[in-house]
């Protein structure tokens, strides 16, 4: 049976805070929404995000990657490219950023979170 006490009810979920320690930092919800349409080339990601810089997204994509959301895969070319892509882990959380970009548009002002 679920525990409705007062203090299980006061604890903080703790999947819930697992996600947001990742999601909740700068830029990485851009990076999974750029990357949720296909694989992309590092040059190409950065140019899809502007303001980034490499050092941050090249942080951002090994976060991302340490936690099983994306696989970063070398073309030795020539020239030598580096792509990355979605799991399977990172490609399911797809319904649920979809929702809350729906959830943004009906109930978050432009002004509170920079829409286009």
């Amino acid at each position: 049976m679920a525990d409705h006490s007062e203090e299980a009810c006061r604890r903080v979920d703790v999947g819930i805070s697992r996600v947001f320690e990742l999601f909740g930092k700068r830029w990485t919800g851009p990076i999974v929404s750029v990357l949720m349409q296909r694989p992309v080339h590092f040059a190409e990601l950065r140019r899809a995000i502007p303001g980034i810089s490499e050092r941050m997204l090249s942080d951002r994509l090994t976060e991302l990657g340490a936690a099983g959301l994306v696989i970063r895969e070398v073309d030795e070319g020539p020239p030598l490219r580096v792509a990355y892509r979605l799991t399977e882990a990172g490609t399911a959380m797809e319904p649920a950023l979809k929702e809350l970009g729906r959830w943004a548009d009906t109930y978050l002002s432009p002004e509170a979170g920079g829409g286009c």
